[in-house]
């Protein structure tokens, strides 16, 4: 269920248009249709505030301006077998040369530089 603060990707003739946050779901004098704003993640920014029943802010198919149009639920990647993908011989070769570095690093301070005249 599509719900305030959800990332939605706008379909546009079945073609990926433009992601969007939902900013506010009020519920509109029709008996189950919503004023749904969205805020565009585009640049520029634009928020824009769509009449939908429920159906359609979950998913459904409608139509805009004779133009099929679809929300779909942005899920957040599951990050629990991040780590299956980590090669432990890796990240021990890795690590000498991350020690080289440290030890042939300088720190320059911008406070000691002089400027040029």
């Amino acid at each position: 269920m599509t719900t305030i603060n959800d990332i939605v990707l706008i379909y546009f003739e079945d073609q990926p248009f433009s992601f969007a946050r939902v900013e506010e779901i009020l519920p509109d004098v029709k008996r189950d249709w919503y004023h749904i704003k969205l805020l565009l993640l585009k640049l520029p920014l634009e928020t824009v505030t769509w009449i939908l029943k429920n159906d359609y802010i979950n998913g459904a198919e409608f139509t805009m301006g004779g133009r099929r149009m679809r929300l779909e639920k942005v899920e957040t990647p599951d990050d629990s077998d991040d780590d299956d993908f980590v090669d432990e011989n890796l990240l021990k070769t890795q690590e000498p040369e991350a020690a080289k570095e440290k030890q042939s690093a300088k720190v320059v301070s911008i406070t000691d530089r002089k400027p040029k005249k």
